[in-house]
């Protein structure tokens, strides 16, 4: 099976819980319709970005794996007989907590999970209140659509991150997002920032030879704290090819069903006129384990 059918589900995430997760399924029955075997959800997409401030009572929103949204989603995977790329709030202990993908295999199970491993600490995305480290490496997860190196966010800012996904035998890189714009900036700087988001991405599937899903909120979510401005995320979620092409953009400003096909084939045919794996001087790399080289 060289070709490989997979949807992105960008949304907005206003609402409690059940308004936001009928919406989700709703938009994961709409994918499963038209064929899409792979569906992949956006970050923390069981209800608003709650990371703007600091607040103790948002760590009830977080729950147990398996729990109430992985039985939820357990149950329409295998119901639409898809994979399914989850992005969960994990409590994983008191005073414990995680930024969790979970992937569901066609019959509902849970075929693996990765934790989320660089934390942000910035004006509005204050994650590092919340999340401790991941802390079960950069290990893909194998299903039956393929062997999915699924990152989160900000780990899609580190080379390093898609490299050892690569090295492990990832077959795709997978990217739920929350990323979006300071209302204050002005429109050279948003543009500057989204391209930088859409080209660091590209060249992780440039350099790895591998296709790349990155799905991104969509929508303005205004802040608790009233002094701040609230974060307008920009969507234009995508998917590029092994040498970096897009086979898909989402828009800045709607909530949409990206459909794309995939060949798993042009990966092998990449990695044969560009071997960059081959040509990796893994002798000289010492330097990358030290913090800066002083």
């Amino acid at each position: 099976m060289s070709k490989l059918s997979v949807a992105l589900i960008q949304q907005t995430a206003f609402g409690d819980y059940q308004t936001v997760t009928t919406a989700t399924c709703a938009s994961i029955r709409q994918a499963a319709l038209v064929g899409a075997q792979l569906v992949v959800l956006q970050e923390l997409h069981t209800g608003p970005y709650f990371c703007q401030t600091e607040e103790t009572g948002q760590f009830d929103r977080a729950e147990t794996i398996p729990g109430p949204s992985t039985e939820l989603f357990g149950r329409l995977a295998a119901e639409l007989s898809i994979v399914l790329v989850t992005s969960l709030f994990e409590r994983r202990a008191p005073g414990l907590y995680h930024n969790t993908a979970v992937v569901f295999e066609r019959d509902g199970s849970i075929a693996g999970t990765y934790r989320k491993m660089h934390i942000p600490d910035d004006p509005g995305f204050y994650e590092k209140f919340y999340f401790t480290p991941g802390d079960l490496g950069f290990t893909p997860i194998t299903t039956s659509v393929g062997t999915l190196g699924v990152l989160v966010c900000w780990d899609q800012w580190y080379p390093e991150a898609a490299r050892l996904m690569a090295l492990a035998g990832a077959d795709l890189l997978i990217y739920p997002t929350a990323i979006g714009w300071d209302p204050a900036d002005d429109d050279a700087e948003k543009q500057r920032q989204r391209e930088a988001w859409i080209t660091v991405q590209r060249g992780h599937a440039i350099a790895n030879g591998l296709p790349l899903i990155a799905v991104n909120r969509v929508g303005f979510e205004a802040s608790p704290d009233p002094r701040a401005q609230g974060i307008q995320f920009w969507g234009n979620s995508f998917v590029a090819g092994p040498q970096g092409e897009f086979l898909a953009q989402g828009s800045c400003d709607r909530e949409e069903v990206l459909l794309v096909d995939i060949d798993r084939g042009r990966s092998e045919e990449v990695r044969r006129i560009w071997p960059f794996l081959r040509d990796r001087r893994i002798d000289t790399y010492q330097g990358l384990t030290r913090r800066f080289l002083d």
